[in-house]
C-alpha cells in the first residue's frame, strides 16, 4: 500500500515535516525530538482543522435545535424514505447546515494518522534510508510496537506502552463522560430515533486504546495527542460556538 504512489507522496511529505521538526528541537529535547515533532505536527494538522471542527459543533447544535422539525419530518413522510430524505436535506440547506459536518475533522485527519504510520513502518524513504527509525523515546524506538518489545522479553520498554495506553483510556474515558453521553442524552431529550448499538457506540472511544497495543509507539502518540486535543477542543468550543 505505501507503494501506491499517493500515498508514498504523503508519507514522504510527513517524513520531511517530522524530520524538519527534529532538527529543530534536538538541541532543547535530545533523544526526545522526534517524539516531540510527532505531538508538534499533530498540534499543527489539529489547528489547521480547526475551522472544521467549529462548522462541526455549529453543526450540531444546529442539529439540536432542528431536532423537533426533523422528527415531525419522520412522522410525516416515514413512510416514504425518498421524500423524507429530501425534505430533511431542504431543511439542512435552510438552516446552513449539513448531517456529515460532524466527520469531515475525523475524515481529514485518517489520511495524517497513514502517513504518521507510515513513516514508522517503513525502513526507507523516497528511495533514503529513515532515520527517525533510530530515535526512540524512554529507550523505546518510535517504530517498534507493544509485540515487538513483549517479543524482545517485556523489560521496562514496556512501561512506556502501559503509560500511553493509560493516557488513551483516561482520555477515552472523560470523552464518553463528557461528550458521548451527553450527545447520546440530547438525542434522545430531543425525541430522535434510536440508534442501532448505541450502547457499543458510547464505548468507542475506548478503542483508541486497542489501537495503541498494535501500532509503532510514534502513532499511539498521534492518537494520544489528536485525542487529548479533540477533549479539549470540543469542551472549549461548546462555549464558543453560538447556538
Amino acid at each position: 500500500m505505501y507503494t501506491f504512489g499517493p500515498i508514498a507522496a504523503a508519507v514522504a511529505l510527513a517524513y520531511a515535516v517530522v524530520t524538519s521538526i527534529t532538527a529543530l528541537l534536538t538541541p532543547a529535547a535530545g533523544p526526545a525530538a522526534a517524539a516531540l515533532a510527532v505531538v508538534g505536527l499533530t498540534v499543527a494538522v489539529r489547528l489547521v482543522l480547526l475551522p472544521l471542527s467549529w462548522a462541526r459543533v455549529k453543526g450540531e447544535k444546529a442539529r439540536a435545535r432542528l431536532a423537533p422539525r426533523l422528527d415531525a419530518l419522520r412522522r410525516e413522510h416515514g413512510a416514504d424514505p425518498q421524500r423524507l430524505a429530501a425534505e430533511q436535506q431542504k431543511l439542512y440547506l435552510s438552516e446552513g447546515t449539513s448531517p456529515l459536518a460532524g466527520c469531515l475533522p475525523m475524515l481529514a485527519q485518517t489520511p495524517v494518522f497513514v502517513a504518521v504510520y507510515g513513516v514508522f513502518i517503513s525502513t526507507t524513504v523516497a528511495g533514503e534510508p529513515n532515520t527517525l527509525l533510530a530515535h526512540t523515546l524512554a529507550g523505546v524506538p518510535l517504530g517498534s510496537s507493544l509485540g515487538d518489545v513483549l517479543g524482545a522479553g517485556a523489560g521496562p520498554e514496556a512501561l512506556v506502552f502501559v503509560l500511553l495506553m493509560a493516557v488513551l483510556a483516561g482520555v477515552a474515558a472523560l470523552s464518553r463522560r463528557v461528550l458521548t453521553l451527553p450527545a447520546m442524552a440530547r438525542a434522545r431529550a430531543a425525541g430522535g430515533p434510536e440508534v442501532p448499538g448505541s450502547r457499543v457506540i458510547g464505548y468507542l472511544p475506548f478503542l483508541t486504546v486497542a489501537v495503541a497495543a498494535f501500532v509503532p509507539l510514534a502513532a499511539g502518540l498521534y492518537l494520544a495527542a489528536s485525542t487529548a486535543w479533540t477533549l479539549a477542543e470540543n469542551t472549549a468550543l461548546r462555549s464558543l460556538v453560538p447556538g
